[in-house]
């Protein structure tokens, strides 16, 4: 599970490395270092259950984590408001980190089969957010670790479907073998199933906990079995 954390994190600090300023680049940096990495190491997971491997799927990984790296961020700076009674410039320069870090794991899942579930994630978080304010729910700030944990499953299990399609696929644009788009795939009644289980335990709104105890040995036995169970093929 090191290995998974260690291929992700790498991935994601890659993404966001030819970004200037330094100062935000530095700053992106560290929002990726200092969250939890359990989102794209459940991604790499679900993908091994689904298809028995991950090789070149970290960038896929990536864009989940990237994506709630964004989102984490912007709840925070909703909750915490910090223009009114903080560093401006830092938190102006915080908003745009949490954009580029949004942007960035679009770019990374933008062409695979998981892509509208991913635009489906930051609309409902923008529902949420607003829905937060306007009912004073606090309530509704969990929802972003459930959704992100339907991304990670559906991303995973989204391989099953990609067969032959490498970074480059990811890349570049296209459906290896096809030349088109990549079709979409949504959140099953059994990967929503998982989801629901697993954010009971293991999302709340501090975050996720780090990887090796988010994928406990029980949680990862459900897991297994119940993405079995899920698949066309059971």
């Amino acid at each position: 599970m090191m290995e998974e954390a260690a291929a992700v994190r790498r991935a994601a600090r890659a993404t966001v490395d030819d970004i200037e300023p330094a100062r935000l680049r530095d700053d992106l940096l560290a929002f990726i270092d200092d969250v939890s990495l359990a989102p794209g190491v459940l991604t790499l997971f679900t993908a091994r259950i689904c298809s028995g491997s991950t090789d070149g799927l970290e960038k896929r990984a990536a864009g989940v984590q990237l994506i709630y790296n964004g989102l984490r961020l912007t709840r925070q700076l909703a909750r915490e408001e910090p223009w009114e009674d903080s560093d401006r410039t830092s938190a102006d320069m915080h908003i745009l980190a949490a954009d580029v870090l949004v942007a960035r794991g679009f770019y990374l899942l933008a062409r695979t089969e998981a892509a509208e579930t991913a635009v489906d994630v930051v609309r409902a978080f923008g529902q949420h957010q607003t829905n937060r304010r306007e009912q004073n729910d606090s309530s509704l700030d969990a929802q972003l670790e459930h959704d992100v944990l339907e991304l990670a499953l559906a991303t995973g299990a989204s391989v099953a479907n990609a067969e032959g399609e490498t970074e480059a696929d990811v890349d570049g644009g296209t459906n290896a073998g096809t030349g088109t788009d990549a079709d979409a795939v949504g959140i099953t009644p059994g990967l929503r199933a998982i989801a629901d289980d697993l954010a009971a335990v293991c999302g709340d709104t501090t975050g996720f906990p780090a990887p090796e105890t988010f994928l406990s040995e029980a949680v990862t036995t459900q897991l297994t079995r119940s993405v079995a169970e899920a698949s066309p093929d059971s």
